[in-house]
């Protein structure tokens, strides 16, 4: 990618191939963890049953009993889910091959249980470098995104959940060693779940709150959030997406991506402690902002009507940084000049 240039545009082939697998998974209620597998068939006391042998992480193997031996509908069932889940593994790796944004086995994990079980349609959107990644994919453009241990899910107070479910037995599924991360004081409730290994993958549970770091309850998921500001402005109304990980393709909901440019150029602006997360906070912003206003003739100022005035004023701040992040991408830069200037 020439210097400066933020994104490349995929080709119109490889963009209707990802629509077609994020389509035909969209449909898929259950979706198989792990590896696809394989059907064995073990004889027990009596009866022979069939069994799914996969690999829910590298190396572990396991069992999923499918039926026994006559049950023709249980066998053909599962064969035929198994068969669906070696084709988008497949696709999966030729998108990755295509420089489409491919999040880690471990992510897929986490968000493929939380599909099965309803959250992830019941209103807990994806932010964070996951969904800049996952927006990527869906705008059809190739560009750099750094690697992430952090899985964030914005949890709305009320859930579309005909019953509660579980966030805990949700990670616990997972077998990825998941633990409670201690909360902040330490009499707090735990927002976080943390897999074991310095390196290992975090989940967090966020909500909106006028101010950050407060700990309230999310009773539809046995668990607590942790409060962001302005995440009201930034869950509303969001869209229907999908995330690609290790060999899956999994439905989700993301913000809708210029409120995802305003909040992260607010973040950025907040970050300033923080120098390498509020750069990479910033180049978030400007990537996807670019591709909305060259791509999709998206007019930012649209959005930026809608944008509380903390956010306004932050994405103001941050002028200056946007002017030389965008210097090869003029017609983004003029809209931003023409709403902050």
């Amino acid at each position: 990618m020439a210097s400066g240039i933020l994104y490349r545009s995929q080709e119109l082939a490889f963009r209707t191939q990802y629509a077609e697998l994020k389509e035909r998974t969209g449909s898929a209620d259950i979706l198989l963890p792990g590896t696809p597998g394989t059907l064995v068939k073990r004889q027990g006391t009596g009866y022979a049953y069939w069994y799914r042998v996969y690999y829910p992480l590298p190396g572990r193997q396991a069992e999923q009993m499918v039926g026994r031996e006559d049950d023709a509908e249980a066998h053909d069932g599962m064969l035929r889910r198994i068969e669906f889940a070696q084709w988008v593994a497949a696709q999966v790796r030729d998108l990755r091959k295509l420089q489409f944004q491919v999040a880690d086995k471990g992510v897929a994990g986490v968000l493929v249980e939380l599909h099965n079980r309803g959250i992830l349609g019941a209103g807990v959107t994806l932010v964070g470098t996951l969904c800049y990644m996952a927006w990527l994919n869906e705008l059809g453009a190739k560009a750099v995104a750094a690697r992430t241990q952090d899985i964030d899910l914005a949890a709305r107070q009320k859930l579309k959940l005909a019953v509660p479910a579980s966030f805990l037995a949700a990670m616990d599924a997972t077998q990825l060693d998941f633990s409670p991360v201690p909360g902040m004081p330490s009499q707090a409730p735990s927002t976080s779940v943390k897999q074991k290994g310095r390196e290992g993958l975090r989940v967090d549970v966020l909500t909106h709150g006028d101010r950050m770091g407060k700990t309230v309850p999310v009773p539809q998921l046995s668990w607590h959030a942790q409060t962001m500001p302005h995440y009201a402005y930034l869950l509303d109304d969001p869209r229907q997406a999908a995330m690609l990980a290790g060999g899956h393709c999994i439905p989700l909901m993301l913000p809708r991506p210029e409120r995802f440019v305003w909040h992260k150029l607010y973040s950025s602006a907040s970050r300033q402690s923080f120098r390498e997360k509020a750069e990479k906070d910033l180049m978030q912003a400007a990537t996807l902002a670019a591709i909305l206003v060259e791509q999709h003739d998206e007019v930012l100022s649209d959005a930026f009507e809608e944008t509380p005035a903390a956010l306004r004023d932050a994405a103001k701040k941050r002028l200056p940084a946007l002017r030389r992040a965008l210097a090869a991408h003029p017609q983004t830069l003029e809209q931003f000049e023409s709403v902050l200037g």
